[in-house]
Formats: structure tokens, sequence, C-alpha cells
């Protein structure tokens, strides 16, 4: 093979592993994001359309302790939750454009209570009721990896 050739199949090979591996980092590849906050990591469900924000955690009977759903809405604005045919107990952190926590609420299942964000924000982190209080997680405190995520219509 031609030293030419040589570089060219390298090349390609290169440019093949190179994109693969930048597919493979993509977060939300699979539709689930890695967040961290402190030393906590979060596998995250991204609800970025409008129909995957209207169904939630609907349904669901079971959500792993590090598992849950991030809500990413279209442009900054005082966000509402709530509790319709979810069948888990939830807390709600509701984070600004660049992740850091506005307020948090704890949620009872199956109920129409509005529990909203103190004021505009971007997403929308649901975890089992509790998780936030329980590792000392409070408003001001920003969660890594949802800055720059778009909603999808």
């Amino acid at each position: 093979m031609s030293s030419k050739r040589r570089c060219l199949s390298f090349a390609a090979a290169t440019l093949f592993l190179c994109t693969a591996t930048a597919q493979a980092e993509m977060p939300d590849a699979d539709g689930i994001a890695t967040l961290t906050v402190g030393i906590y990591a979060i596998s995250a469900e991204i609800a970025d359309r409008f129909d995957t924000r209207q169904h939630g955690l609907m349904g669901r009977t079971q959500m792993a302790q590090h598992e849950g759903m991030l809500f990413v809405f279209e442009r900054p604005a005082r966000q509402c939750m709530w509790m319709k045919n979810t069948l888990l107990p939830l807390s709600v952190a509701f984070l600004d454009a660049d992740g850091r926590i506005v307020n948090i609420e704890d949620m009872e299942p199956q109920t129409l209570d509005e529990h909203c964000s103190a004021t505009p924000v971007r997403y929308a982190l649901e975890m089992n009721r509790g998780w936030f209080a329980a590792r000392g997680l409070r408003e001001g405190m920003v969660i890594e990896g949802v800055r720059g995520r778009l909603a999808m219509n």
C-alpha cells in the first residue's frame, strides 16, 4: 500500500473514531443526562418536548434513589408542576438558566395541587421526595449539567 493511501486510510479511521467517541459522549443520546451537585450524581431522564413534559413520571411505581426527570422549558418563566396520575411522592427543584436552585417543593402523589417556581426558571428536576433535603441541598446551589439544554416542541 502506498504511503499516500496509508495516510488516507489512517485519516479516515481517525475521523471515524473521533466521530464515534463524540457521539458516545453526547449526554442526551439515549434521553438520559448525568447531572451532578456536589458529590452526588443524578441519572435524569430528559423531558424536553411538550408531550414528555405533560406526561412526566405519571404511572411509575418506583424510581431508584439516584434517578430523576429533568424538565426543560423553552424560555425562563414561572413554572408549576402537579401530580395528576403520578404515583410516587416527589420533590421538585426549580432551576434557573444556570442550573441554580431557586426553590424546592415536596409533592403528594395523585393530586392537582400546584407547586410553582418562586421566580422564572428554565428547568425543573423531579426526584424521590426528600432526596434534596436528605443531602442538604438547598436554594442557591447549582445542579451541573443542565445549563444550555434546549427544549424541543
